[in-house]
C-alpha cells in the first residue's frame, strides 16, 4: 500500500489550519496559535472516554492528531462538559504565562479545524460522542 497522502502532505495541512486559525482568533504567532489549539483539544479530550476520543483522534489531520494524544495520561479522571466560559479557562491555563489564547478560542478552533478536515466524516464521529461533544464543536 502506498503511503496515504494525508500523510505525505500532513506539514502543508497543519501549515493551512494554522493559517485558519490565525484568521480565526486574531493572534499573530504560530507559538500562540499552537498553545491554543493545544488547550482546546486537551480540555475536549479530557471528557472523553478514551474510546470515543480515539475515535474523534481518527478523522483530525495527522500533526492535529498527534497534538491531541501527545501527553495523554489515560488514567486522569474523566471531566464533564461545562460551559463554554469554564471550559475557555481550562484552555488559558495551559502554558498560562504564555497563553493569549482569547475568549472565543473554542470556537476559533472549531472553525479552522471544521475547514481542514472532512466534515460529513467529522460530524458523523461527533454524532456517535456525547451530545455536548456536538455543541463543543458548533461554530
Amino acid at each position: 500500500m502506498p503511503m496515504p497522502m494525508e500523510y505525505q502532505h500532513a506539514s502543508e495541512e497543519f501549515e493551512r489550519f494554522l493559517r485558519d486559525a490565525i484568521s480565526e482568533s486574531g493572534l499573530t504567532t504560530r507559538n500562540q496559535i499552537y498553545t491554543m489549539t493545544q488547550g482546546v483539544l486537551q480540555v475536549f479530550r479530557r471528557r472523553l472516554d478514551v474510546a470515543d476520543a480515539l475515535k474523534f483522534a481518527d478523522v483530525l489531520p495527522p500533526v492535529l492528531r498527534a497534538i491531541f494524544v501527545s501527553e495523554w495520561d489515560i488514567n486522569e479522571p474523566k471531566l464533564a462538559f461545562e460551559s463554554r466560559e469554564r471550559m475557555t479557562a481550562e484552555v488559558k491555563s495551559l502554558r498560562a504565562d504564555h497563553n493569549f489564547s482569547p475568549d472565543t478560542a473554542i470556537r476559533d478552533v472549531a472553525t479552522a479545524l471544521r475547514k481542514n478536515v472532512n466534515e460529513t466524516e467529522f460530524d458523523r464521529v461527533l454524532a456517535a460522542l456525547p451530545k455536548e461533544a456536538v455543541e463543543f464543536w458548533r461554530v
